[in-house]
C-alpha cells in the first residue's frame, strides 16, 4: 500500500500495489501494522455500506462530536464518486480548508478521514456503492454536518446534486463549533 498524503493535515489517500500474474491480481487493501507504523489509527469497530442508485447523489457533510469523533476509511466498491473531506479541527494547519479526490471501483482507491473532518460525496455514476470502515461505533446524537455548499469553504463540486437528503440539505451554515 502506498500512503499519499493529502492537503488536510492528518488525512491519505492509499493506493493499492498490486502483485500481478495471468490470474488477475492480489493486493493488501488493509494493514493494522502498516497504518500503526505512520501513527494512524488502524483499530476499526464499525463498518457500512451506502448504495446509491443515481448519478448526482450528494451525501454529507458528516461528522460526530467528541467523545465520539471517529477516523472513516471510504473505499468505492461500484461506480465512482467525487469525495470532499473538510478540516473543522480549529487547532488544525489546514482548519477550513477542503480537499477532494475521486474514488471509484476501477481505481481501488481508499481515503483515510482524521477525527473532527467532515465528509461527504457526490456520485459520478449510476448504481455508485461505499464501503466505510469507522474508529468508533455510530453515536446518533453526536451525528453533526456542514452544509454542502457553505460559502464558510468554497468546495467546487463537478456537478449539482440531483438527489439530497432533507437533513443534508437544510444543515446549517458552519459556525467554527466542530
Amino acid at each position: 500500500m502506498r500512503f499519499v498524503p493529502l492537503a488536510l493535515a492528518g488525512s491519505f489517500l492509499i493506493e493499492l500495489e498490486p502483485i500481478c500474474d495471468e490470474r488477475g491480481f492480489f493486493a493488501r487493501a488493509f494493514s493494522a501494522d502498516e497504518f500503526a507504523e505512520r501513527g494512524l489509527v488502524s483499530a476499526f469497530v464499525q463498518s457500512g455500506i451506502a448504495f446509491n442508485p443515481r448519478a448526482g447523489t450528494l451525501r454529507g457533510l458528516h461528522y460526530q462530536a467528541a467523545p465520539h469523533a471517529e477516523v472513516k476509511l471510504v473505499r468505492c466498491t461500484a461506480g465512482a464518486v467525487y469525495d470532499v473531506i473538510v478540516d473543522l479541527r480549529p487547532d488544525s494547519s489546514t482548519f477550513r480548508q477542503w480537499t477532494s479526490v475521486e474514488l471509484s471501483a476501477d481505481n481501488r482507491r481508499t481515503l483515510y478521514i482524521p477525527e473532527g473532518v467532515a465528509h461527504g460525496y457526490v456520485t459520478l455514476t449510476d448504481t455508485t456503492e461505499l464501503v466505510y470502515q469507522m474508529s468508533v461505533a455510530h453515536h446518533a446524537p453526536s451525528a453533526r454536518g456542514v452544509r454542502w455548499n457553505d460559502p464558510a469553504f468554497g468546495i467546487s463540486w463537478p456537478v449539482a446534486p440531483i438527489v439530497i437528503s432533507e437533513r443534508d440539505a437544510n444543515y446549517t451554515g458552519f459556525d467554527g463549533a466542530p
